[in-house]
């Protein structure tokens, strides 16, 4: 009998995986689809010799991720490489705010009225970032807090609205840009804790950067699974799972899926009946003849560049997917550019870019169009680059991934206290109600990303099941 068994090899499925293993226990995962990865991987999408990563492809919860940092994985090819500014956000004069590993750098993008205010919002938790980054990561009570003063203090600043937080600015740059930061988790700027959202993304970025993985963001997953081998765990693929009886007898069973997935194969009936999901995305990724000629020369040096052309505009793209039920009319855009960083994902010359807008849930519709000429504002000539573009909408992305609901690729809204306390009113997330399953995708905390967070605290609570029956 297997200690432990997990299903799907996203990247919390493959670091509980791992976690587990290293603590001697045996493991095998279980995998649905052919090749491993979850959000994490990366394909040739458009033409040959352009890779693309399908969903993820920076990484400023990786490069911070207090599981990843434990683990040797540059032993098993991760590689984080970056760009000159982790981030960029251009505005239809030509200038641009931007995230950069300087605070000074950064806050100056702002101007003069708020460069003081910025800098006096993010120094305080710079020096304690990697105890703060562990302590926020591995809420709740997976792990008592290493330093609970500062995050006391940090719970203050962030556990408002954004648009409280985004108060103490004066200029229409700088909270464009947090807006922005909100944002990536598909959130409505008013609601609960998006304050804390914006306030982790500018900190990742001044501590470690907003990376991309060499050769694509397969590269983590495949650095995973190395690792978990050696560790001598077993991995199946082509393997799906409808009911618990369908595995092998374990002592332990996790789940990197969505709750709705777990309770429909664990017989747990309506037990998840009040998670929601959220809004989705419509996404495309181009093989471009160029780089892509932004009008501001920051976004030229950026690996990821948001678009939006101010608060109103982001927060209105925000509310029509999310509250309205439509797609917005000028969607706000993530764009990453990895080839800037990393030349082997095109051919010479070449690049691979993607930009993704919010749509509904469950969206059926085309927003190719909106899209570029969203970009045509901010980098005039673009669609004369476009060599071929691969689209995916709600649909496509379910259809990829199960836990992608609807297409939500948060595994979950990350609204209202869901955004915190994630799958249900709970002190302990990783349970079930069966005393050997367990729940370790990103419906649970700290929540989306490509960190292995959630595999990680899961497994804290698994190994220490299995030592108490031992």
């Amino acid at each position: 009998m297997l200690d432990a068994v997990v299903v799907g090899a996203g990247p919390n499925g493959l670091t509980a995986a791992v976690e587990l293993a290293r603590r001697g226990f045996s493991v095998a995962v279980f995998e649905a689809k052919g090749t491993i990865g979850g959000g994490a991987r990366t394909e040739e999408l458009t033409l040959p010799g352009f890779r693309h990563d399908p969903c993820s492809a920076a990484h400023p919860l990786g490069v911070n991720s207090p599981a990843f940092k434990a683990m040797p994985l540059d032993r098993y090819g991760l590689q984080w490489l970056h760009a000159e500014l982790p981030m960029a956000h251009p505005f239809l004069d030509g200038s641009a705010a931007v995230l950069s590993r300087s605070v000074a750098e950064t806050a100056a993008s702002f101007g003069p009225r708020d460069a003081g205010a910025y800098r006096r919002l993010v120094e305080p938790f710079l020096p304690k970032w990697d105890t703060l980054a562990r302590d926020f990561m591995s809420l709740p009570l997976s792990a008592l807090p290493r330093d609970p003063v500062t995050l006391a203090r940090f719970g203050l600043a962030g556990l408002p609205p954004s648009t409280w937080l985004m108060r103490r600015f004066k200029d229409e740059r700088v909270k464009a840009l947090f807006s922005g930061l909100v944002a990536h988790v598909i959130a409505p700027l008013g609601g609960i804790a998006t304050g804390a959202v914006g306030l982790v993304f500018a900190l990742a970025a001044h501590a470690a950067g907003w990376p991309v993985a060499r050769g694509g963001s397969q590269a983590i997953s495949d650095a995973l699974a190395a690792y978990l081998k050696d560790l001598g765990g077993a991995i199946h693929t082509d393997y799906e799972v409808k009911r618990l009886d369908d595995l092998p007898p374990a002592r332990a069973y996790v789940f990197d899926t969505s709750p709705t997935a777990l309770a429909r194969i664990a017989g747990f009936g309506r037990f998840y009946e009040s998670y929601r999901y959220g809004a989705s995305v419509f996404k495309i990724d181009y093989a471009l003849d160029g780089p892509v000629p932004w009008t501001a020369e920051e976004a030229r040096r950026a690996g990821t560049v948001q678009v939006g052309a101010s608060k109103a505009e982001i927060g209105a793209a925000l509310d029509a997917a999310s509250r309205h039920g439509r797609a917005p009319d000028a969607p706000f855009l993530i764009t990453v550019q990895p080839s800037l960083m990393d030349p082997t994902r095109a051919p010479e010359g070449k690049h691979v870019f993607w930009a993704y807008g919010h749509v509904p849930n469950g969206w059926t519709g085309d927003l190719t169009d909106a899209i570029e000429r969203q970009l045509e504002r901010f980098a005039p000539g673009f669609r004369d680059l476009v060599l071929a573009r691969a689209t995916a909408g709600p649909p496509e992305f379910a259809a990829r991934n199960a836990n992608y609901v609807g297409g939500d690729i948060a595994c979950g809204a990350a609204s209202g206290l869901q955004l915190l306390l994630r799958p249900k009113l709970s002190l302990f997330p990783y349970h079930t109600p069966h005393p050997a399953v367990f729940i370790c995708s990103s419906a649970t905390p700290p929540g989306p990303g490509v960190h292995g967070m959630s595999g990680h605290n899961a497994a804290k609570a698994v190994w220490r099941r299995l030592r108490q029956e031992l």
